[in-house]
């Protein structure tokens, strides 16, 4: 059940970054892409975030954290290539006009909405 919560929160945090980002969009078949990308961001946080994370520790202590705003904005990077080259027979995609900025806020809007409904949205397995 968990697992579904999560899926979900992160799915309504991506459309939120679809609908506020500029140059962050959708192409096709909107609600497929989006529940696809919401797995694939958490599977990629889950795996090379961590990663990435343990590798710049310098440079996330040095910037006072401000460096995982960067990682983040590649992780997503990531997660949509994945999205839009791997999973394209789902009859979505993810557009991105831009090269990092749209990611970076994108990243932002992801991040802030994910842990705003998972602050308001509870399982009985969280207690």
């Amino acid at each position: 059940m968990k697992f579904f919560v999560r899926w979900l929160v992160t799915s309504i945090a991506v459309a939120a970054a679809v609908l506020l980002v500029p140059g962050f969009s959708v192409s096709g078949n909107a609600i497929s892409a989006i529940l696809a990308a919401a797995i694939i961001i958490g599977l990629v946080n889950a795996t090379l975030g961590a990663v990435f994370k343990i590798g710049a520790i310098g440079c996330i202590i040095m910037t006072l954290g401000v460096f995982n705003l960067v990682i983040n904005a590649g992780l997503l990077w990531i997660s949509v290539w994945i999205v839009n080259n791997w999973l394209g027979w789902l009859g979505g995609a993810i557009v991105v006009d831009g090269k990092f900025w749209p990611y970076f806020w994108a990243a932002i809007v992801i991040s802030i909405v994910s842990g705003v409904l998972s602050w308001f949205v509870r399982t009985d397995e969280d207690e």
